[in-house]
């Protein structure tokens, strides 16, 4: 997908600024209690997502994930279908104070080639 220069700046930004977590470390961060939140849209999410994740859209994160996520320290693995809603959502929790909010490499389609979906 071809995306503007400025949205592309903004993500690479945030990308710079937020932990990566390997794919292949979800499962074992999810089952230490790390929490899996799929950012993506509804529809996004209902097609299909990592098990167990957690879904907050990207478009009301700020508004809703002191509801869902009160743990300002819990590690937070955001993730969308690659990097950049991912990693976007995991600076916007870091600027709110989740000082564990990191981002998934690959997001969902990295996570699905893993395991060979």
């Amino acid at each position: 997908m071809n995306y503007s220069e400025k949205f592309q700046a903004l993500a690479d930004a945030a990308r710079a600024k937020v932990e990566e977590v390997a794919p292949s470390d979800v499962d074992r961060l999810q089952q230490e209690g790390a929490i899996v939140l799929d950012i993506r849209d509804k529809e996004e999410h209902d097609a299909g997502h990592i098990p167990g994740s957690l879904h907050v859209s990207r478009g009301k994160l700020e508004m809703n994930v002191e509801a869902a996520i009160p743990d300002r320290d819990a590690v937070i693995l955001c993730y969308c279908n690659a990097y950049n809603r991912g990693a976007l959502s995991a600076n916007t929790l870091r600027e709110m104070g989740y000082v564990n909010a990191k981002f998934i490499a690959g997001g969902l389609k990295g996570y699905k080639s893993l395991k060979g979906a």
